[in-house]
């Protein structure tokens, strides 16, 4: 009897100190303050470009994508994100995609992890209104999502339209030629339209951001200088189907442009060029190669400026 009665004892004793060990352990998880672990570039890496390129290599190598209590933390998780693209800018454009691929790949560890990553890229990189958006390295981020074990079929349906979109008319390629009418019913091309540069202008004219364009536009002094030199050529073209309403705002649009709409509706309904959001810049050179592409006016007004320096 006595025996039994201190081995229950013992066990007791045992059961209390693991469970205390337990619930010791379990407090100390869930009260370490989450963070996000910055890699150390090695100190052998002197060059400002490797170095860069280092840390967008190596910029994920401390972070658990399989916890997903990180999701729910922006502050962390969304803040180290913006960051991670802010660095893509000094790197090549194949050092930043081979990043971003095998970062997408991390995230496969855990479909809830790998959803939320993909609502970043798209947020910051896709959204018309992102100051962070950039087409090209939202490539390879809708590359990886169709590449991945953890969506079926059914999910890759929109990324796949959104990629086959994103390589049209891409940056150094000859843009897609179309035919356009103009308000007496005589028809052009694109590809006629001879400039050092032509801008292409997407507009609605019911479209508050497209009159701002147009005013900012018209006010330049780069731009004016440009036109009145011959160099530049501004080709507005509505897309959509109400020519009502198109007419009646002919007179908004500054006379020395070319201003035109879609008689075939093919733009917007073929999707020749990916017109996401109304207003949309196209700059092209003379031989109509996309330089830039669906850009803000600012970026536009800084490229023409540097090449006027």
């Amino acid at each position: 009897m006595i025996v039994r009665i201190l081995s229950l004892l013992v066990f007791t004793l045992i059961f209390s100190s693991c469970h205390g060990q337990q619930t010791a352990k379990t407090e100390e998880k869930d009260t370490t303050p989450k963070s996000f672990e910055m890699v150390t570039v090695p100190s052998m890496i002197t060059d400002p470009g490797e170095r860069a390129k280092y840390l967008v290599q190596h910029y994920w190598d401390k972070f658990d994508f399989t916890d997903t209590a990180y999701i729910h933390l922006p502050d962390i998780t969304e803040q180290a994100f913006t960051n991670y693209i802010d660095l893509m800018k000094y790197v090549s454009p194949e050092v930043a995609s081979s990043s971003i691929k095998g970062m997408m790949h991390k995230v496969t560890a855990d479909s809830t992890f790998f959803a939320y990553m993909a609502g970043l890229y798209e947020k910051y990189l896709y959204d018309p209104n992102s100051p962070m958006r950039n087409e090209a390295l939202y490539i390879p981020v809708l590359e990886s999502v169709l590449a991945a074990p953890v969506l079926d079929e059914v999910n890759k349906i929109r990324p796949a339209h959104l990629l086959e979109l994103a390589l049209k008319n891409r940056v150094g390629e000859p843009a897609t030629d179309f035919t356009y009418t103009l308000a007496s019913g005589k028809t052009g091309t694109l590809y006629n339209v001879k400039a050092d540069y032509l801008l292409l202008f997407f507009y609605n004219p019911d479209c508050h951001a497209c009159k701002e364009i147009t005013e900012q536009l018209q006010s330049s002094p780069l731009i004016s200088d440009l036109q009145k030199n011959k160099k530049l050529k501004v080709l507005a073209v509505y897309p959509d189907e109400d020519l009502e309403a198109w007419r009646n705002h002919i007179p908004d649009v500054p006379a020395e442009w070319i201003n035109s709409y879609d008689n075939t509706v093919s733009l917007k309904n073929d999707e020749i060029y990916d017109l996401k959001a109304i207003p949309t810049l196209y700059l092209l050179d003379k031989d109509k190669k996309v330089i830039l592409k669906d850009v803000t006016f600012n970026q536009l007004m800084e490229f023409l400026q540097m090449q006027t320096n």
